[in-house]
């Protein structure tokens, strides 16, 4: 597996960043929009089982989990840290419209109490907690990269590759929010996931050894922390330094244009790599 460096400036050219702007707040409330993007993001995996799960019509899998949050969100309001500290597998199932048994449900559910875990235990239920305590970006995503929801290491021939999908975004989703006005969100790195390396490998940007491509090609899972699924997701990372040190934008701002562009059909015609874990 290699990334095509001379298809980098190329390729950065055409980037731009996500239109409209800057996301909105999920609430006016800060406190109920850091709930939201906590828990959410505590929540942000599965994508290997999103083929097995109840979509809601015109939703993708991750668009089927977030409408079914906000929703809880809109009509109940976000559940106190002491709730996700006792969060049972079939509260989320109904609030997600999942049936209990499926294997995300209770993934999901220890996620939940985990995160409920800290924020009682060391932020006195305080959602924002984790945000007043960091003093950069980088510094928020390592606080959440410690918690057992957010894990995402890796080993490759015996060393640690630390990947921090969901830590990572889970600190930028505060920071663009406006809920975390802190420095250093240039300093993240692109969000290691599937989709990102779907969309450079279909443009040409990674190239993958030929009994890998045709494995994906066939809708075969990837065993994650195999070699060749970490090689993916880190050679995914390289490239977008690669594009960010070619361009005016940061890693993680190409991460949202790459992510915005595989929701094009030209992507979604193809088998994007697959694999069953927590990661994402």
């Amino acid at each position: 597996m290699r990334v095509e460096a001379g298809r980098i400036s190329e390729y950065a050219a055409q980037l731009a960043p996500a239109e409209g702007g800057e996301p909105q707040p999920f609430a006016a409330d800060r406190e109920v929009a850091g709930a939201f993007a906590i828990c959410m993001n505590a929540i942000n995996f599965g994508s290997g089982w999103w083929p097995t799960i109840r979509k809601r019509p015109g939703h993708s899998g991750y668009g089927t989990m977030a409408a079914g949050l906000g929703e809880r969100f809109e009509i109940d309001g976000p559940w106190s840290a002491e709730e996700l500290a006792a969060m049972e597998t079939a509260a989320i199932a109904a609030v997600l419209g999942q049936d209990v048994g499926h294997p995300l449900m209770a993934q999901f559910a220890a996620a939940l109490r985990d995160v409920g875990g800290h924020l009682a235990g060391e932020y006195d239920g305080c959602f924002l907690g984790p945000v007043e305590a960091a003093d950069s970006v980088p510094a928020l995503a390592a606080t959440f990269a410690g918690w057992r929801a957010f894990a995402d290491v890796s080993t490759y021939e015996g060393r640690e590759v630390p990947f921090f999908k969901r830590a990572q975004i889970a600190a930028a989703d505060l920071h663009r929010a406006r809920l975390a006005d802190l420095p250093g969100f240039e300093r993240l790195t692109a969000f290691a996931d599937n989709l990102v390396p779907h969309v450079l490998r279909v443009d040409g940007v990674l190239s993958l050894k030929p009994e890998l491509e045709a494995r994906i090609e066939a809708g075969g899972l990837l065993e994650h922390g195999s070699p060749e699924e970490v090689e993916l997701r880190a050679c995914a990372v390289h490239a977008v330094e690669l594009l960010a040190a070619a361009s005016a934008l940061t890693p993680a701002e190409i991460d949202g244009a790459l992510w915005n562009r595989g929701r094009g059909q030209r992507y979604k015609s193809r088998p994007r790599p697959r694999s069953r874990n927590t990661a994402y």
